[in-house]
């Protein structure tokens, strides 16, 4: 099989496309409203066609408002006016004033408040801003302020994690998900406003998670912490193959914050920002990388030992995104980009119709259907493209 250029922006456009194709139409759900974003990721059939997952409504929506970024399919703007619209009428608890974590239908099921799910709707609404759709400014200035009154802990710089639906106990866990994914969601809000509060706290949370905590564990980021943000090097010990929060370091999130970093570096003239985001490239590739088979490994522990060896596309969709922004000024990078791409073709994407499976095993069986509320509707292959897009333009 021959690999197609992915230095080539045209190629980089028909892998964006081809992952939209495969959610739409199918995903606009015309009875309640929003998206069906559980579709079987090799033939695309609704497994589940009534629960709204509060991540998976946002990166739809952030989906199709790059669609529209790019000047992809005409219906790409619909789709995005489409699940803001729920997003806001739907997710959002004017009583209460937070984004319920899941809905059955219209029906709140499960009115968690996460922070992670809070970043993406600033995630979405940010993007969709850009892309110039209605009500997205209104949206995003909502959901920042949620993060800033209920979740932003100023004396740490960081985030708390999750709170019940009425906030009136906040849980002691922190994580660094979350608060990655805020990093994330404030970037693109300073993209679309250039609104300086939002570069500061997304820069709060980087120096907090990938310097000063990082420095306490030898440069790597450890994922749990406790209330008052000091390492848990325990937490779920026992419990390691954890949907949300396995033990263990992750080098796909290692590879995430080196992108992220890479993203800084281009609005904080930081030197450690972009050493930091080399830094964590390589112990991602050192620690994780499959000198066997290919592909990260899920977790590992402080030696680099595999916990959970499986593979996740998200993984490589990462590392994808931080080797083209790394390999502006190091060509080493650009032969790690390439080479991702060939494993990606390889393993990863459904040759049929573009989408990425989610999970494989070590030697890149496909162990299951991987079906749940939870899934992510090919948003890390499409940000990742994006990103690469924007280098090689």
């Amino acid at each position: 099989m021959t690999t197609p250029n992915y230095r080539d922006p045209w190629v980089l456009r028909q892998q964006m496309h081809r992952v939209l194709n495969f959610y739409y139409p199918d995903c606009i759900d015309i009875r309640y409203g929003g998206y069906i974003a559980q579709l079987d990721e090799r033939d695309g059939f609704v497994y589940d066609g009534q629960s709204k997952h509060l991540v998976a409504t946002a990166r739809a929506v952030h989906n199709f408002s790059v669609g529209t970024l790019i000047d992809g399919p005409v219906w790409c703007r619909t789709a995005a006016e489409h699940g803001l619209s729920f997003l806001s009428n739907h997710h959002w608890d004017d009583e209460n004033e937070g984004y319920d974590w899941l809905l059955e239908g219209r029906d709140t099921a499960d009115a968690t408040r996460f922070c992670y799910g809070h970043a993406f709707v600033i995630l979405a609404s940010a993007r969709a801003l850009e892309a110039g759709i209605p009500g997205a400014s209104d949206e995003l200035e909502r959901a920042a302020d949620v993060i800033d009154q209920r979740f932003w802990e100023p004396e740490h710089g960081l985030c708390a994690d999750r709170a019940d639906g009425r906030w009136d106990t906040v849980t002691p866990y922190r994580g660094q998900n979350a608060n990655m994914h805020t990093c994330e969601a404030f970037l693109a809000a300073y993209e679309a406003t250039d609104e300086e509060r939002y570069l500061d706290r997304a820069y709060s949370i980087a120096e907090g998670l990938a310097k000063t905590l990082a420095a306490e564990t030898g440069g790597k980021i450890w994922e749990h912490y406790d209330a008052n943000w000091n390492h848990d090097m325990g937490y779920n010990e026992d419990d390691p193959r954890h949907q949300f929060r396995p033990w263990g370091y992750q080098p796909g999130h290692h590879l995430e914050w080196a992108k992220l970093l890479s993203i800084l570096a281009r609005y904080r003239s930081e030197p450690w920002l972009l050493s930091t985001a080399r830094d964590l490239f390589d112990v991602a590739i050192e620690d994780g990388w499959d000198d066997d088979h290919g592909g990260f490994y899920y977790t590992v522990d402080e030696d680099g030992r595999p916990v959970v060896a499986d593979k996740y596309s998200w993984a490589v969709a990462e590392a994808i995104g931080a080797a083209a922004l790394l390999g502006q000024t190091d060509e080493q990078y650009l032969d790690w980009y390439d080479r991702l791409w060939e494993y990606a073709a390889r393993h990863f994407i459904n040759p049929n119709d573009g989408n990425w499976y989610e999970r494989l095993t070590r030697t890149h069986d496909r162990d299951g259907p991987n079906r749940g509320v939870e899934v992510e509707p090919g948003y890390h292959p499409l940000t990742n493209a994006y990103v690469a897009l924007s280098v090689v333009r």
